[in-house]
């Protein structure tokens, strides 16, 4: 069966066994190491020499798609003990930090690198972008427009103010900072990006495609361009080629966590459980408490007849987000369909329901009112079923009682008769035994043969005594 289930990453319907639910924040633009230092300050030739060999150490990493951050982050620091003056290295090192989840210390390395050199604003950005990702969206602002203050043709932060504007809906004016973004650099992909999430959100298809097949052509390396053709081709309802665009990001980027979501979605979608399973274990490593995956790997789970490893990951969904109305519905589903416990999926299903805002906030042909239809008429047959069972069982006891009673009262009638060879009572009513003569031998004496040679008929028991006055027949 398919329930619905929400909407996810620009507004894709799913359609899985149960109730999918996989979610992952919008991609953040990638902090980028710099090349060699530039500027008036001097660097020692050891610092400088120790610099490079990081640098292309990245660059090599870069190129086999394997990156190694604790080695690339030893060489960086090399560099800067041996010149503390280095603020690309500084810099370089937020970029590892942050690539690494230590969003902290990437601050400290941005704002050192910004007090040893004002003019890296590489730095600034970086700085900004933490700032917009963290949902402080002023103070991301304040630091793109000091960017542009003191670098009025920079083209990175009009691409990222124009993001700004696109998320707060001004399109007109995400459109206009994008433009002149490439009139300054016409290679800057994030501005085309604005503008090709643009058009996805005003539902221009066409015009969203155009941009992004450029964008491809200008940078055929970049997991975000490719994600956005698989996107719009979703959205033209061209499932494969979608699927393929996907598949060309991970090549791109093998851990580029929301291509595997579009690719876990669809196999869920197309019932293909193991790969589904791939795809959702990787977003799991990437992010192990991300409640919504495990709820999705519950679905994939159950799909292959793993029930209790099902129920495990959706145990584990409602300890990290106890909110999450899809973990209570998928749970009620195999307590219901697999596990014969309606009256606890019926609980479930309330639940979910509850959760999702009351049975007004769904849709009257919602799968989960059927599903719980279903389930209470089961609970109801149960309980009809028990009490015909207990009724019969009195009756049987009932029966079995009055036959019993029955019986006794027989025996109690009509007497327990003797065993063979008991003595009779004086007040039985059997008869007496006869008297034996001594020299008997217990069988009677035969009776008299007629001269005739017949034997004589056998007198006739309880004979009336005879009548002196009746005639005699002298027959011979």
């Amino acid at each position: 069966m398919h329930p619905f289930r929400p909407l996810l990453l620009a507004t894709l319907a799913l359609t899985a066994v149960g109730c999918s639910t996989t979610q992952t924040a919008a991609p953040s633009p990638v902090a980028k190491p710099v090349a060699a230092p530039t500027g008036p300050v001097s660097i020692s030739n050891r610092a400088m020499l120790l610099f490079d060999d990081a640098v292309k150490s990245f660059d090599a990493q870069k190129k086999a798609k394997a990156f190694d951050y604790p080695s690339l982050d030893r060489k960086f620091r090399a560099a800067l003990e041996a010149d503390q003056n280095l603020a690309e290295a500084e810099y370089n090192l937020g970029v590892i930090a942050e690539r690494m989840g230590k969003p902290d210390e990437a601050k400290a390395r941005y704002a050192a690198a910004l007090t040893k050199k004002p003019s890296l604003r590489q730095a600034s950005d970086n700085l900004a972008i933490m700032k917009q990702n963290g949902g402080d969206v002023a103070g991301a602002v304040a630091l793109y427009q000091d960017v542009l203050t003191r670098y009025p043709d920079d083209a990175g932060s009009r691409a990222r103010l124009a993001e700004i504007y696109r998320q707060n809906n001004d399109h007109d004016k995400a459109m206009e900072l994008s433009r002149a973004a490439l009139m300054r650099d016409p290679m800057n992909t994030n501005a085309l990006k604005v503008m090709i999430r643009s058009y996805l959100d005003r539902k221009q298809l066409a015009m969203a495609k155009l941009v992004a097949l450029r964008a491809v052509k200008l940078d055929g390396t970049d997991p975000e361009l490719h994600q956005a053709v698989g996107l719009i081709l979703l959205k033209e309802g061209d499932r494969e080629g979608a699927r393929l665009q996907f598949k060309s990001a991970l090549e791109a980027k093998a851990d580029y966590v929301p291509a595997h979501v579009e690719l876990a979605q669809l196999a869920l979608n197309a019932e293909d459980f193991p790969g589904a399973e791939e795809h959702l274990r990787r977003i799991l490593q990437a992010d192990g408490k991300n409640a919504a995956a495990h709820v999705d790997l519950g679905i994939a789970l159950k799909g292959q007849g793993q029930y209790d490893k099902a129920m495990q990951e959706y145990d584990e969904a409602e300890k990290l987000n106890p909110d999450l109305g899809a973990t209570y519905l998928n749970r009620g589903i195999i307590l219901h369909k697999v596990k014969d416990a309606p009256e606890r999926a019926v609980e479930l299903y309330k639940k979910y329901v509850a959760l999702a805002g009351g049975e007004v906030a769904l849709h009257a042909e919602a799968p989960v009112f059927g599903l719980m239809r279903e389930a209470e008429s089961i609970v109801q047959a149960k309980r009809e079923a028990k009490a015909a069972e207990d009724q019969a069982k009195q009756m049987e006891a009932l029966q079995a009682q009055q036959q019993a009673a029955m019986k006794a009262e027989e025996a109690k009638q009509k007497g327990t008769p003797p065993p063979p060879g008991a003595a009779t009572p004086a007040s039985g009513t059997s008869t007496a035994p006869q008297a034996t003569p001594a020299n008997a031998t217990g069988a009677q004496p035969p009776a008299a043969t007629p001269a005739a040679g017949k034997q004589a008929a056998p007198a006739q028991k309880n004979a009336a005594p005879a009548d002196s006055e009746e005639p005699t027949d002298d027959l011979l």
